[in-house]
């Protein structure tokens, strides 16, 4: 008996871990965007047929809801109401004899593609049902129901998915993480697990599962930052930053801001106003690859050292907090290969930097402590 209760208890998922908030944005991205899809529709041609709501209320569930699994990206979502679409309509058309055997081949088959072309859809397998079962309407379309209703429909609520999603700084289209320049692994793999572990252990599974390789590898490494910030506890930027920190205005000539780069023997200085709010970066680099206006190259080099920073500097510079714990800065420095970051209050006032050197000497610390009291 305990077997059966266990087995019936695997019905039920365990809680979402979503906030409220993601909740009801999920629900206002819905009802946003079915409404302007019907609006669209009904503005375009007339009409709007209801035999078309399953489908799309199920892609806005995806697009709307979990935005970030794959099963929801634009290419899934058009590619997938296709395939379904031109295959339901084949299957109505060759199936007319028994169209609950014509259904079942149309969903089928429209996996099967959909697999093949990498555009996995659930909601595309309602699509194939429709121009299956849809009756005499829908037959009178042919394949012109996979242009409207099913593309000219999957297009408007994608429109409004792509501009409510990043409105709300959501990823979408979420995009897979750049590949790695060399063959060496990310420096946080060396002594982890590596992609190659994911894949193998991937594979093993013999499932699919609903999130991108990416996003799971982005877990397990922030399940990595969570298990060192609880053992090691929540030391944060502001212990062990350098608050001694040399500026520049964004007025400040190329001269003067180079001598003051040599003399310091530093590869950056941060670039601010007359009330220490961060402007920007200006590294090494700025000066051997020009941004924006070019003309310096070929001007002479009189008229290119009578510049100013501003003229030439980074308008982007990594930051954190004071608060923040430095277990935050280990991905920064290793895998997105940072050499410093600088630490600033919510008014962007510069408090202090942090480099690689500093991040080193805290981590050799606290393992040494860790040594010591064993």
């Amino acid at each position: 008996m305990t077997a059966f209760s266990s087995w019936l208890r695997s019905f039920v998922p365990p809680p979402l871990t979503v906030s409220k908030r993601e909740i009801f944005y999920s629900c206002l991205g819905a009802l946003i965007g079915l409404m302007f899809a019907e609006w669209l529709s009904r503005y375009a041609l007339g009409d709007v047929k209801l035999w078309f709501v399953a489908p799309i209320g199920a892609s806005a569930v995806l697009l709307f809801a979990v935005p970030a699994s794959p099963l929801a990206q634009p290419w899934s979502m058009i590619g997938g109401n296709l395939v379904a679409g031109v295959v339901g309509v084949f299957c109505a058309q060759h199936f007319a004899f028994n169209l609950g055997l014509g259904a079942a081949v149309a969903v089928a088959t429209a996996i099967g593609f959909m697999f093949i072309l990498r555009c996995l859809h659930p909601p595309s397998g309602a699509v194939a049902i429709t121009a299956v079962m849809g009756g005499p309407a829908i037959y009178a379309l042919g394949y012109q129901f996979v242009v409207f209703p099913v593309l000219l429909n999957s297009l408007f609520l994608l429109i409004l998915a792509l501009i409510f999603n990043n409105v709300l700084r959501h990823r979408y289209p979420h995009q897979i993480a750049k590949p790695a320049r060399t063959t060496d692994p990310l420096p946080s793999e060396r002594l982890g697990f590596t992609s190659h572990d994911l894949d193998r252990a991937l594979n093993g599974f013999g499932e699919l599962l609903d999130i991108n390789k990416s996003d799971l590898a982005d877990l397990i490494n922030q399940a990595k930052v969570n298990s060192f910030q609880r053992q090691f506890g929540d030391v944060g930027c502001a212990e062990i930053m350098s608050k001694d920190l040399i500026t520049v205005l964004p007025t400040t000539s190329l001269t003067e801001a180079l001598t003051k780069l040599r003399e310091l023997e530093m590869m950056a200085l941060p670039v601010v106003n007359e009330k220490n709010q961060l402007q920007g970066l200006l590294s090494i680099q700025d000066f051997l690859v020009p941004r924006g206006d070019t003309t310096h190259i070929i001007n002479p080099l009189e008229e290119y050292w009578a510049k100013h920073v501003i003229d030439i500097m980074s308008h982007e510079a990594p930051t954190v907090r004071a608060e923040q714990p430095i277990g935050d800065l280990v991905q920064l420095f290793s895998d997105q290969g940072l050499h410093y970051v600088l630490v600033v209050d919510a008014e962007k006032h510069v408090e202090g930097i942090i480099t690689q050197s500093d991040l080193v000497a805290a981590l050799f610390e606290m393992k040494l402590a860790e040594a010591t009291n064993r």
